[in-house]
């Protein structure tokens, strides 16, 4: 089944205006997938650490962290996390240096056939600006 997902900017290095977008993915595809959709879709060098985690905020203490140590970012898909506990999020965490956190929530409550005509993942909408991972200062 396809899970539609809309990713939304919380905080980024030099981002200061809002971005989101909606994607599409396969709810078995593992977190890593996703990390690869958003990486995509944002245009980002792949060339640093990331978390996901859930949490009641996104700088909670009390979180359950999917990453590279635990190796739960290969393990545990999609449709292992939703439905997500009560009053809890869950959030991408990319570069921990220069903080870029987003939160993940289902834009549709109800999963999908795919389409056989359609490769996923793939982006749905995007509003905002673009976020850019290593803005040259002479812009």
């Amino acid at each position: 089944m396809i899970f539609t997902l809309k990713v939304t900017l919380l905080h980024g290095w030099n981002s200061p205006d809002k971005w989101e977008a909606t994607l599409e993915i396969d709810s078995m595809s593992p977190l890593d997938e996703l990390h690869f959709a958003i990486q995509d879709v944002l245009e980002f060098d792949d060339d640093h650490l990331y978390e996901f985690f859930i949490a009641r905020t996104a700088y909670s203490r009390d979180r359950r962290s999917f990453d590279d140590e635990n190796g739960e970012l290969y393990d545990k898909s999609i449709a292992d996390l939703f439905p997500l506990p009560d009053r809890k999020s869950l959030y991408y965490l990319f570069d921990y240096g220069a903080h870029w956190l987003f939160k993940i929530s289902k834009a549709r409550k109800a999963p999908q056939a795919p389409s056989p005509d359609v490769e996923y993942p793939r982006l749905v909408s995007e509003s905002g600006t673009l976020p850019r991972q290593y803005p040259c200062e002479d812009d």
